[in-house]
């Protein structure tokens, strides 16, 4: 500062001061009398930044991480950031196995004391692994060990999936996969000596060496629980899944101390450990295990918070958890709340965290982060549908209405076969206990002819309320009563049958109970991937109707996740109706009707079962019905979205009619491939199907696509 005394010392702090703002290549201090003149000479700032040759990596993500370590244009340029980019990026083509990569920088002077950087990179060829030996392995042969291998040697089938080329971490992956492999088949001291990795002088082939030791195979003698057991052994003994007189397994004994760990967090233990001690005898080959149970403290939920719901209100959220503030914590509630969140179908995402409260080693708050997504729509659009043709549509709807999760719909829906005009209501929590209730009117206009079945036009005005009554976690049961006033009319081309019945009851006045018992465990509502439905459904037209029926259905339906995004589902169906009273059969209008993208695909809509006895013989439908479907789900390959799955799919059904024998030889089946997609412009199904048993008569039907109807 003016008016202090300078020193060496004081010089050189001060230089070295300056030097290290980095904006400086040369600094001096001279003396002009009494004044300090400091002389600078300022680096040049950087004026442009240009890749050259880079392919596999896109020049604005090289520029975005470059402006992470100041190198960007406008910053001031220094050398050594220079050669540090220089090798970072030398780095990452190394990693994608650009062994044979160059880089080359040139700094070109400009005006104003700026300069321009050009880096030139000469990729070179991917190094590709040419082979992998594994040395020591005498209990399996090379191709079985390989077979788990991420990495594989190059090939033409590796060619688009990458395996051949060379990533470390991707091999320490594999190790450890081949540890894991191991030590599940008994082999308890199985070590990996060394891992040798060259590459040729060209730099293109890379060769991978395994050395490993087996070490001996082990047998499990006994194993027992120990330590603080806050819940009863007999109750954790039947969790462990290790078993006396069988190989030494590391995935049962990791499997046994989830099992016991998760158990008791359900008593509110949220942090308990359970180790397993083995007690080893390498003259017998055989281990035992002591599993000892340190339960922790027992944990408590101080405050549930909410995040992120701009819409929805808090209460339509907290009245989904099953986590209850100032109770136990349990990991097993906590995760019911995020499915039934998830379920209602209002968020694209929900995080949950559980933080410990600071100074409270016994509390946890637990914290919901949610992303809404849209739940009101004004659509309208054209779709699609194998059974109805084409569709036109129009409806408001707002399934989340002020934020309290009531729903509210009017649509319309209007096509070759079907008109319908429609308004609905329901109150998800009608009562506090979850009981829902919910109305609706509708009009609606079938054109038989239209969906190539026996003709005939009916026109039914009616509506009905309708609750859903849960009695458990996951089973409901549903009552609804309605009204529907029925005019039916013949047309020219009516087979006998029909006109016989309507001339019987042209105009009818039904009152139709209906009811069913649901076991819905799925995880999601649009996108299942594991869990069950159950539902077993009875429809009446209580005494006092014109016409007097009942119809009758079950269906199950089954999801078991193979892996994280391989899901198997199964699904059957079994439907009967009858007449009583004074109607003597299922009236005509109601019967149920097999074929199509909704129940046998491959087959046309509706096409399958009985015929009616006019001149050109149409589907007539039938009062038994037996539906079945196997299905692989998987995603679109290389895409993480849970709106879109293909499948792999196995349909089979039937429909018999009156005075028909139930013969499982009738049923017809298909097989084939589907897309389903939650496109912006309605739900999208296609499918392509082979029969594989159809008969001479039977209308079949490949391909068939499914736009702006829900798919079942």
């Amino acid at each position: 500062k003016v008016g202090d005394r300078i020193d060496d010392a004081l010089a050189r702090e001060s230089i070295r001061a300056l030097f290290k703002t980095g904006f400086f290549k040369d600094v001096k201090l001279e003396q002009d009398g009494t004044a300090l003149v400091v002389v600078v000479q300022e680096r040049p700032s950087i004026a442009k930044i240009e890749f050259l040759g880079n392919k596999s990596i896109d020049t604005d993500e090289l520029k975005q991480n470059m402006v992470k370590i100041e190198f960007a244009e406008g910053r001031v340029f220094n050398p050594s950031v220079l050669d540090k980019v220089t090798q970072e990026l030398k780095n990452q083509y190394f990693a994608r196995g650009n062994y044979g990569a160059e880089i080359k920088s040139t700094v070109t002077p400009q005006e104003r004391n700026r300069v321009d950087i050009t880096i030139e990179v000469i990729e070179g060829d991917v190094a590709k692994i040419k082979q992998i030996n594994i040395v020591g392995n005498n209990a399996f042969e090379d191709s079985k060990l390989l077979k788990k291998f991420e990495l594989s040697t190059s090939s033409v089938f590796n060619f688009l999936s990458k395996r051949d080329r060379y990533s470390r971490q991707k091999l320490q992956a594999d190790l450890e996969t081949m540890r894991s492999f191991y030590q599940d088949q008994g082999f308890l001291d199985f070590k990996i000596e060394s891992t040798q990795v060259s590459i040729t002088p060209d730099k293109k082939d890379i060769y991978v060496t395994i050395n490993i030791n087996e070490g001996a195979k082990y047998t499990v003698t006994e194993f027992s629980i120990k330590g603080k057991l806050v819940v009863p052994e007999e109750e954790l003994l039947p969790l462990v899944s290790i078993r006396p007189g069988v190989a030494y397994s590391r995935k049962q004994v990791s499997a046994s101390r989830k099992e016991i760990a998760d158990r008791i967090a359900e008593e509110g233990y949220a942090f308990a450990t359970v180790n397993a001690v083995p007690n080893i005898d390498r003259e017998k080959q055989t281990v035992s295990f002591d599993l000892f149970v340190d339960p922790g403290r027992r944990v408590y939920v101080r405050r549930i918070n909410i995040a992120g719901n701009v819409v929805t209100r808090d209460e339509v959220i907290r009245r989904e958890f099953r986590q209850f503030e100032g109770g136990w914590f349990s990991p097993k509630h906590l995760q019911r709340s995020r499915v039934r969140l998830q379920r209602l179908g209002f968020f694209d995402d929900i995080k949950i965290e559980t933080p410990a409260v600071p100074g409270s080693p016994d509390q946890v708050d637990v914290n919901v982060t949610v992303t809404e997504r849209a739940t009101g729509s004004l659509l309208f659009g054209v779709g699609y549908s194998d059974a109805d043709g084409v569709l036109f549509q129009a409806s408001v709807s707002q399934r989340n209405l002020f934020g309290t999760g009531k729903e509210l719909q009017l649509s319309l829906d209007n096509s070759s076969v079907t008109d319908v005009i429609q308004l609905r209501y329901n109150n998800p929590y009608y009562t506090e206990d979850g009981v829902s209730r919910g109305f609706n009117l509708f009009r609606r206009r079938v054109d038989a002819e239209e969906a190539q079945t026996a003709e005939y036009v009916t026109e039914t005005l009616g509506g009905g309320i309708n609750f859903r009554i849960p009695f458990s976690e996951y089973n409901s049961i549903n009552l609804g009563l309605g009204y529907e006033k029925v005019d039916l009319r013949t047309t020219t081309n009516s087979p006998p049958e029909i006109v016989e019945a309507i001339n019987a009851s042209p105009s009818n006045n039904l009152f139709p109970l209906t009811s069913s018992l649901a076991y819905d465990t799925r995880d999601s509502i649009l996108y299942p991937t594991e869990g069950y439905l159950h539902r077993l459904a009875l429809e009446v037209a209580i005494p006092g109707s014109d016409l007097e029926y009942y119809k009758a259905s079950y269906g199950a339906t089954g999801y078991f996740p193979f892996t994280e995004n391989l899901v198997f589902r199964a699904f059957g169906e079994l439907g009967y109706g009858d007449g009583y009273g004074n109607t003597n059969q299922l009236p005509f209008f109601k019967n149920y009707f097999a074929g199509g993208a909704s129940t046998v695909r491959g087959y046309k809509a509706r096409s399958l079962g009985p015929r009616d006895s006019g001149d050109t013989p149409e589907p007539l439908g039938g009062d038994r019905r037996v539906i079945t479907s196997v299905e692989l789900l998987f995603p679109v390959p290389g895409s993480t979205s849970k709106d879109k799955r293909f499948s792999f799919f196995v349909d089979g059904g039937q429909v018999w009619g009156p005075g028909q024998n139930v013969d499982t030889g009738d049923i017809r089946f298909s097989t084939g491939v589907g897309f389903n997609w939650f496109s912006p412009l309605g739900p999208l199904s296609i499918s392509y199907a082979i029969p594989l048993n159809d008969k001479p008569g039977d209308r079949t039907e490949t391909f068939q696509l499914t736009l702006g109807r829900f798919f079942n």
